[in-house]
């Protein structure tokens, strides 16, 4: 792996988390500096993963259409909100447009749709969860663990890796927010998070069955014919 690859996967994996962890450290209600910042390494992270080149304004214009996708497709459901069709949209931008794109799509869906959910001490820790499975889809895909034409398996990795990982950090993220937690508080938050997080696997794994041929064979064409996100291996 290239040393910009290595720094760019720090920044998304390490600093971050790191950012919303400090601000719960030191007790700071400024949830808007946080996802400025949590928002800033996240394109620093997108900037530095191109080898030989800047991204040219069409890469990011690419990364806003397909974060104002998600957000209409979170805000659309926002009377069944525990049905997320968002992070199959996030993820499929991870896998056809690469890691850095997902993780950063999955950051500014969280954020923006956020304006319509409500924005508080929460919105890091989604701005994080939803990065994290544009990132893990996309670098799935690019190290060839996936096959994104296989949407049968796309789709449940995605289920998976929602009721495995981005489901229970969401839950973690609520952990934090409390002022005092017992251990049986705890398993409590979690116990109540699992059929949420089923909801959310499942409307996730359909979100990519049905769309995810469709939206990556429209980015494929344009990346194709603009020479987008042309990133050295």
């Amino acid at each position: 792996m290239r040393r910009k690859s290595v720094i760019a996967l720090l920044l998304m994996l390490v600093l971050v988390p790191a950012v919303p962890l400090l601000a719960w450290k030191m007790g700071s209600g400024m949830y808007y500096l946080t996802s400025a910042l949590v928002i800033l390494l996240s394109l620093a992270a997108f900037l530095v993963s191109y080898e030989s080149r800047h991204p040219s304004a069409r890469d990011l214009v690419v990364i806003a259409v397909m974060t104002a996708i998600g957000t209409v497709s979170r805000a659309a459901f926002i009377m069944l909100p525990n049905i997320k069709p968002v992070t199959g949209i996030i993820m499929i931008t991870g896998a056809s447009l690469g890691p850095e794109a997902g993780f950063l799509t999955g950051i500014l869906t969280a954020f923006v749709s956020n304006f319509f959910f409500g924005q508080g001490p929460w919105t890091p820790w989604q701005m994080f969860a939803y990065g994290l499975g544009g990132l893990i889809m996309g670098l799935l895909c690019k190290k060839g663990l996936l096959n994104r034409r296989n949407i049968p398996a796309m789709a449940a990795a995605g289920g998976l890796l929602v009721l495995c990982l981005i489901g229970p950090l969401l839950d973690t993220g609520t952990l934090f927010l409390a002022s005092a937690m017992t251990k049986g508080g705890v398993a409590a938050v979690y116990a109540a998070g699992l059929p949420v997080n089923l909801i959310h696997a499942v409307s996730t794994a359909l979100t990519i069955l049905f769309l995810c041929r469709p939206i990556d064979d429209k980015l494929t064409r344009i990346k194709r014919k603009y020479g987008l996100m042309e990133v050295d291996k």
